[in-house]
């Protein structure tokens, strides 16, 4: 994958940590959603928690933005500070995490933007939540948990 000073980093490098990998996108009606990302790597961070952005244009145009802009814009309006890294493509000819992520089961392309991956200390996906899961909600809240107990 590429971080977003532009050098190449492998998910491996947080091997030991549970980690929620998430596509997101600025103008989507699921934006909202960073708020509760935030408050999540807030709660369970300091437990081995992390949670990945990665921005991606692939569902209506919805992330046109840089990646500057974009962690601007995330700050500002969500006080979001987790990495967000550069612009993936999420579907059809897909690019890192994504090529790998989309074959986990249930397998197949991303639906939507804020589409999760919940990935285990040791790089398994354990779930698979879509845009309409809240951040906040007790089914990914539990999840969280579950594998920060593993």
């Amino acid at each position: 994958m590429k971080s977003p000073n532009g050098s190449e980093k492998q998910l491996g490098e947080y091997h030991g940590q549970v980690l929620l990998i998430v596509n997101v996108a600025s103008r989507c009606g699921f934006t909202k959603q960073y708020s509760g990302l935030q408050e999540l790597q807030n709660t369970y961070g300091p437990k081995g928690f992390q949670i990945l952005g990665f921005p991606c244009n692939d569902f209506g145009g919805q992330e046109p933005d840089s990646l500057e802009e974009i962690k601007n814009f995330c700050a500002t309006t969500y006080g979001a500070n987790f990495p967000l890294f550069e612009k993936v493509h999420a579907m059809g000819q897909t690019t890192e995490p994504y090529s790998t992520l989309n074959r986990a089961e249930p397998s197949g392309d991303v639906a939507w933007n804020f589409e999760k991956f919940l990935i285990s200390k040791e790089g398994a996906v354990l779930s698979r939540f879509k845009s309409s899961v809240e951040p906040n909600s007790d089914e990914l809240r539990t999840a969280i948990e579950k594998a920060l107990n593993a």
